[in-house]
């Protein structure tokens, strides 16, 4: 298990960087063209709790408004984060590795057509079309809590259907054991896919994994929109995971591929850093980053970079319905 974080020196108010001094450190940063400087900057500002806005930089989106259900179990009593800030402060390291960039380099992104193919060890392989992922099942808006391993978190009002729903259409082999996902490959459009520096050293494409009695519980959620409006590309267009016990890395944007196999799948951050990302990767206040303590986040509601909003992270982020799937589980072994 990982130690637990120990802040090295204790900080109090005069020790804080004045927020138009850190604003501008970043302008300095991209004028001087390190862009994968704001790796270090996004890391470092998320697991502190920190969050900036730049109104100028924000890239306006129209999506298309959706038909959808609310079901009450799902309509929690939450203060749900603010919509331009779920569409501003994003984790996509094909469109750059600052929290702005994404909603900066992604305002190109085409997304129709596109593909969406469940294939292996499948009875009935799929391919979805564009409209598809939107009329083929009955939509429902679900407000989840989305927790970062950053140690931020935000609710968002996801759009989408369950994920074991199209599964079943696809009837999974009794063989099958996991359920391997796969982010769109396209350098053309993704900048952060063309350049390592940019795109944070990742090996691309993204790819992810879940066993598949994750991928079928009905919390596991293939999103296609938020906030009544079809996904922006910032957050995943045209569909992307949300699983919500995990830390969100797991929930991979902008789907190409679902494969369903008896071996578990590689997944990209674990295979960058085993040691400090797990195939599991449940929310757990009991097992800290090797560089943070993991037992609480910054909610991310109102306010600027200074904004005060520490809440105690729970076990698998609330959602205990889920704690069966984990039964006689190390968790600490199995992060």
């Amino acid at each position: 298990m990982p130690k637990p974080f120990k802040p090295s020196v204790k900080l109090n108010e005069s020790h804080v960087t004045d927020e138009s001094v850190y604003m501008n450190r970043r302008s300095l940063l991209k004028s001087m063209g390190f862009v994968g400087a704001s790796t270090l900057l996004a890391k470092s500002a998320g697991a502190a709790g920190w969050f900036w806005e730049d109104e100028e930089e924000k890239a306006a989106f129209k999506g298309k408004a959706l038909e959808f259900s609310q079901p009450p179990k799902f309509q929690i009593a939450e203060t749900r984060t603010p919509e331009d800030k779920v569409t501003s402060y994003n984790n996509f390291y094909e469109f750059g590795t600052s929290k702005d960039a994404p909603a900066q380099n992604a305002t190109e992104f085409q997304t129709n057509p596109w593909t969406l193919k469940i294939e292996g060890m499948v009875k009935n392989p799929i391919e979805l079309d564009h409209d598809a992922l939107t009329k083929r099942f009955p939509l429902e808006e679900r407000i989840y809590r989305l927790r970062c391993v950053e140690a931020w978190s935000m609710v968002v009002p996801w759009i989408g259907f369950e994920l074991g729903a199209l599964l079943k259409q696809a009837d999974p082999l009794m063989s099958a054991k996991y359920v391997a996902f796969e982010t769109l490959y396209d350098p053309k459009q993704m900048p952060g896919q063309r350049s390592r520096f940019t795109g944070g050293g990742i090996d691309y494409p993204y790819v992810e994994g879940l066993r598949i009695d994750e991928a079928m519980h009905p919390l596991t959620l293939m999103s296609v929109g938020l906030y009544g409006k079809t996904l922006p590309p910032q957050n995943g267009a045209p569909v992307r995971l949300v699983v919500p016990w995990k830390y969100g890395f797991k929930s991979i944007k902008s789907i190409v591929r679902i494969r369903l196999t008896d071996k578990k799948p590689p997944t990209t951050w674990n295979r960058l850093a085993a040691n400090e990302y797990g195939f599991y990767a449940n929310v757990n206040p009991n097992v800290s980053h090797p560089r943070w303590s993991q037992a609480s986040e910054r909610r991310i509601t109102t306010g600027g970079l200074l904004a005060r909003n520490r809440i105690d992270t729970q076990i698998f982020n609330g959602y205990s319905e889920v704690a069966p799937l984990y039964k006689d589980m190390d968790l600490a072994r199995y992060y």
